[in-house]
């Protein structure tokens, strides 16, 4: 089909198309043209990676907000991932030029996100879209259309109840809501088809070829029943090989590993295979993407990704600091890094094609079986999709690694020819039913048992289910458990949310979150009347809560957390589970993420904690995040409940929000200055934020090191009645003391009772 064919959609976006060198449709988006994806039909499409369902999804947009317009009409396109939302902005920006707005809102679950009205395309993660929903989001209600993109992920025990929820309460919000889902090759699209009252295009064409196979010995076996030669050189491992043919064809791999450590292992060695193939100019601009690496955070994660990329190769996987993931992912769609090895949280949507994929590792650790369990074939035949880059490859080739004659055949008849799995809602599961139960009655979906029970049937659990007993059993003792935790309250056949429900679901708590952070208050006022809580005590209640992923223990912690939670027993909240109990490792883990929180916010480096728990620096930053949220919400519950403990909440949750001490709590918070800046303004004698507006330039610029459009901008930022450094010189008496204070630290262990280590550079 000629894009110029296309009904419904605006002329400049056929003009738009045309530029890009778009004349004609890929088979499958003529397919949703013709089944009325731009005459606001509702479409499921489940086809392959790279074979256009971003057109797809902006053909519906477009269409229906020009259809809508004199009604304010606007789009919404949800993702699961924060990045993907990135990427797709970048996407839909280059339509404002045509007079189209574009929001993006990933973040601040208890915004009603009242600046996006007047956006007409709103790209959203599904627990945003959600937290909207339970706000009130008013113009939830002017949407003429909603994507849901990678929507097969409702079979994610995780995320999945969320995304299914929300695009039920979405549908019931506006029944006339046109729904485009988009979805990787599945086994029953027809089922995800009849949930949305859609119709259907389920198709396995791709824009280039793609070849799957399995390379064992000195060949690659593929799918057509070929064999090519692929063979080893002396001391060459299967990938390394594979690697190194595909360099010499001047093409990129994606190499697919189980682990973390694996990921970064891998790229180490084959930053060797990778080097010799480097131009000067390419080794020139990877130096410098490098230091951008380092810049981005001081941890030996960071040097040693730096040191991969400098050689041509790179590690990929969620441990890494999002400004890592990003200048690892561009710098290999611009072909300058040659091979990223990557956990499957890559494969997940965010487009980084190359011309060859090894899945190395299909088997990964379960700790629900205690072992190592194998991938299922939607998740290998995700990362598969990855191979062939059009425009830029003239094929893709995507390989499993067989050692032996038995594992060969195994792979073909395990992923090789197989179909991928059938999606299955996991919405049944008491976790997820608690939270949405809550925020459905709380928001008004439903205010009976009877209401509540037909909005669930609305949902894909309801769909699938031949029995929908369980749902109503599993529902009954949800109700129950919210009633007795007053959240819920039955009154002559009603259920109302109360105060304190209302409260939680704005908060996006899990009630069982809220419970667990109210128990802990209530008890600690009553126990200690006036004080505050310590901060530990408070890291390690939010940490106990299912909103906050634990930290493992690994071997030999058990007795050095059972140590300090007896030498620290004074400032926990709440009883201690026996050891004898299955709930004290729990308990424990919570105590060592407390620890973890507790050094960031005092000021420990960022490699002494990384080396300390064997996490990465995005792990810091998830943790800071989740804890900073965690305690926002503790501080709005406890001011709910009328608990005087608000104080101590604040001060905990400055001082992890900003990774300091309580000195630095209000100099830290001064836009551009920081843990570290803050550290070194406060040694020069700058203690606040109004000493800071009336500091001596030099003094602050000498704390700063010199670096004088830092300086100025800080001082912008603080309010300083002249901040501009034009002829400032550092004063040298405070430059003399504060490089003497850091030599002398270079060379000393952090305090284990302050957790004070060198601040270093910045």
């Amino acid at each position: 089909m000629d894009v110029a064919e296309i009904p419904g959609i605006p002329d400049w976006f056929v003009e738009h198309l045309h530029v890009d060198g778009i004349e004609a449709l890929y088979p499958p988006q003529a397919e949703a043209v013709e089944k009325g994806v731009t005459d606001g039909e509702n479409l499921v499409a489940s086809i392959p990676t790279a074979s256009g369902k971003t057109l797809i999804a902006t053909l519906a947009m477009l269409s229906s907000v020009t259809r809508e317009t004199e009604t304010g009409g606007k789009a919404l396109y949800i993702v699961p991932l924060r990045a993907l939302a990135s990427e797709k902005r970048g996407e839909f920006e280059q339509f404002e030029q045509y007079g189209l707005s574009v929001g993006v809102s990933t973040g601040n679950y208890e915004s009603d996100g009242g600046w996006l009205a007047d956006k007409d395309i709103i790209v959203a993660t599904s627990e945003k879209v959600d937290s909207l929903v339970r706000n009130d989001a008013p113009w939830l209600e002017d949407l003429g259309c909603v994507v849901s993109d990678e929507v097969h992920l409702v079979d994610d025990g995780n995320r999945g109840p969320t995304l299914e929820v929300t695009l039920a309460k979405l549908r019931s919000l506006n029944p006339t809501l046109q729904t485009v889902a988009l979805s990787a090759t599945i086994g029953n699209p027809e089922a995800l088809a009849a949930w949305l009252d859609a119709e259907l295009v389920d198709s396995d064409w791709r824009p280039i070829e793609l070849q799957k196979g399995v390379h064992f010995g000195d060949a690659m076996h593929l799918e057509d029943g070929s064999q090519e030669r692929l063979a080893l050189r002396a001391s060459e491992s299967q990938e390394a090989a594979i690697v190194r043919d595909t360099l010499e064809d001047e093409g990129s791999t994606l190499v697919f590993v189980n682990s973390r450590r694996n990921a970064e292992s891998a790229a180490r060695r084959l930053g060797g295979t990778t080097e010799p193939f480097l131009s000067g100019a390419e080794r020139a601009e990877l130096a410098e993407i490098a230091a951008q690496i380092r810049d981005v955070s001081d941890t030996d994660t960071s040097d040693d990704l730096a040191a991969a990329v400098e050689k041509g190769a790179a590690f990929h996987h969620a441990g890494l600091a999002r400004d890592h993931r990003s200048l690892v992912e561009d710098a290999f769609r611009d072909r300058l890094i040659k091979v990223v090895c990557a956990t499957p949280t890559l494969a997940a949507g965010v487009n980084t094609p190359s011309r060859r994929v090894v899945v190395r590792d299909w088997r990964r650790y379960d700790g629900t079986f205690g072992g190592m369990q194998p991938l299922s074939v939607l998740e290998v035949h995700q990362m598969m999709g990855r191979a062939g880059r059009p425009g830029l490859d003239p094929y893709g080739e995507a390989l499993l690694l067989a050692s032996g004659h038995d594992e060969l055949d195994e792979l073909f008849e395990r992923y090789v020819w197989a179909e991928p799995e059938p999606v299955r809602s996991k919405l049944a599961a008491e976790p997820a039913l608690r939270t949405h139960i809550l925020a459905t009655v709380a928001s008004g979906f439903a205010r009976s048992r009877e209401e509540l029970l037909t909005f669930l049937e609305g949902t894909l659990y309801a769909e699938q289910a031949a029995d929908r007993d369980q749902l109503q059993a599993v529902m009954d003792t949800v109700i129950d458990y919210l009633e007795v935790n007053d959240f819920l309250e039955r009154l002559d056949g009603t259920l109302a949310a109360t105060s304190l429900g209302h409260t939680v679901s704005r908060l996006y708590l899990d009630p069982m979150s809220a419970a667990e952070i109210l128990d802990g208050l209530a008890e600690y006022q009553a126990g200690d009347g006036d004080s505050q809580p310590t901060a530990f005590g408070l890291y390690h209640l939010i940490s106990r809560t299912p909103d906050m992923y634990e930290l493992y223990l690994r071997s030999g912690d058990e007795e050095e957390y059972t140590m300090l939670a007896y030498e620290r027993e004074d400032d926990l909240l709440g009883r201690a589970p026996s050891e004898f109990d299955d709930a004290f490792e729990d308990w424990l883990s919570a105590i060592k993420t407390a620890r973890l929180l507790e050094d960031w916010a005092s000021e420990l480096d960022e490699d002494t904690i990384t080396e300390r728990y064997g996490i990465g620096p995005g792990d810091i930053r998830g943790k800071v995040d989740t804890a900073q949220w965690l305690l926002g919400a503790a501080e709005s519950l406890a001011t709910e409940r009328g608990l005087g403990v608000s104080p101590g909440i604040r001060e905990a949750r400055l001082r992890v929000e900003h990774g300091v001490r309580e000195e630095l709590v209000d100099l830290a918070g001064v836009r551009g200055v920081g843990r570290k800046r803050a550290r070194r303004l406060y040694e020069a004698g700058i203690e606040t934020r109004a000493d800071l507006r009336e500091a001596d330039k030099s003094v602050v610029l000498a704390a700063l090191r010199g670096r004088e459009k830092t300086a100025q901008s800080i001082l912008e930022n603080v309010g300083h009645h002249e901040p501009a450094m034009a002829e400032v010189t550092p004063a040298e008496s405070v430059t003399a003391a504060l490089d003497t204070g850091d030599s002398e630290e270079e060379h000393s262990e952090a305090s284990s009772d302050s957790g004070q280590a060198n601040l270093g550079d910045f």
